[in-house]
């Protein structure tokens, strides 16, 4: 009579086990939906698009250099050129590119394929051809030299160049501290002679801008601490050069040319350097007259102590550096006497005179 009795009961309790079970199993679904749902929006959210710029749209992006992959995702990222930065990131990291990217400026498009991006990226940039014209300024060019060349090249009126780069020092001297108080605002002595590259478009104030760029690149390679000891600015260094510039073709006479002026200085005798009347002529001549000598000018030297009061050319970076650093001479005068453009130095009248003789058998009257 117990079997009937307890069958029944164990019938009972199987229901009840199964119900748990079913409870159990249904919390943890709605659990791992849960979890699920928000491991979605939580990777909906860290890759979502960043951007709303149109596909396809030109973006041109620069990338600094030294800029880490992270940098490089967020400006992509942020111009629109990627989606999303985490996903350029990932990307980068399973292409093992980190180390492959390179700065400069790009023309893209937004919305591009991750994979796209890093190879372009890794390529570098493409070089932009501009439509440029080659300009050619040799040393010791005056002003109106420079403006005849710039004109004959880029079409900017020599009369328009001259007259900003005579007068318009002071526009250009908070960039470049060296023409400050230029005399009567002239920018001669400082327009850098070199070979340049200049846009076909490019203005007077361009053009300028480039050469005392330039200037400031070359003169920073003067060591200028013989010149500051003995008192000489700047300026009055530029001043010198181009004087070495004019009187003198050999570069290794160019110190001893300097020191010259240095040793006429330091007696206060009159320079009487005939470029620096050359400059009052209409046209150089190989031989001055003595009417040309008594030009009445702060700039001839034949009748004015000192220097000048401003360059009287544009010297180059040999001429910069003699005026800077002279050779150590007691040399007072020197005489043309070579075809070559070589020159004889004297520290005396009688060599001097003898130079002088021998210039005159070289060239004639």
């Amino acid at each position: 009579m117990s079997t009937p009795v307890s069958e029944p009961r164990r019938q009972q309790r199987e229901p009840r086990r199964r119900s748990k079970r079913t409870v159990v199993a249904a919390i943890l679904s709605l659990v791992l939906v849960a979890v699920l749902a928000v491991a979605l929006i939580a990777w909906l959210g860290f890759f979502r698009p960043e951007s709303s710029l149109a596909a396809g749209t030109n973006v041109t992006v620069t990338i600094s250099s030294g800029s880490s992959t992270s940098e490089i995702a967020r400006v992509l990222a942020s111009s629109g050129v990627v989606a999303n930065s985490n996903m350029f990131l990932w990307r980068v990291r399973q292409m093992n590119a980190g180390s492959d990217l390179k700065s400069g400026t790009y023309q893209l498009a937004a919305k591009m394929p991750y994979e796209l991006v890093i190879d372009r990226l890794k390529a570098g940039p493409e070089k932009v051809v501009l439509d440029t014209i080659t300009v050619t300024i040799p040393e010791g060019f005056r002003l109106k030299d420079v403006a005849a060349r710039v004109e004959s090249k880029l079409g900017i009126p020599a009369a328009d160049f001259l007259a900003l780069a005579s007068k318009g020092a002071e526009k250009f001297s908070a960039k470049h501290p060296a023409v400050k108080g230029a005399y009567g605002g002239s920018l001669e002595g400082f327009l850098f002679p070199k070979t340049y590259e200049f846009e076909r478009s490019a203005t007077a104030t361009a053009v300028i801008e480039t050469m005392l760029a330039q200037f400031d690149k070359e003169v920073a390679q003067v060591d200028m601490t013989a010149a500051n000891k003995a008192g000489y600015s700047l300026s009055q260094i530029v001043t010198m050069a181009s004087i070495i510039e004019k009187e003198t073709k050999l570069d290794e006479e160019r110190p001893l040319v300097s020191s010259v002026i240095y040793n006429r200085l330091a007696l206060k005798w009159k320079l009487q350097m005939c470029s620096t009347v050359q400059i009052l002529l209409p046209a150089e001549k190989f031989r001055l007259s003595d009417q040309d000598l008594k030009i009445v000018s702060p700039y001839n030297t034949y009748l004015n102590n000192g220097l000048p009061p401003g360059p009287i050319a544009n010297p180059g970076l040999a001429s910069l550096k003699a005026a800077a650093n002279p050779a150590k001479s007691d040399y007072l005068y020197y005489v043309l006497t070579g075809k070559d453009g070589s020159q004889t130095f004297a520290s005396n009248d009688k060599d001097f005179q003898a130079a002088k003789k021998k210039s005159l058998e070289v060239f004639g009257q």
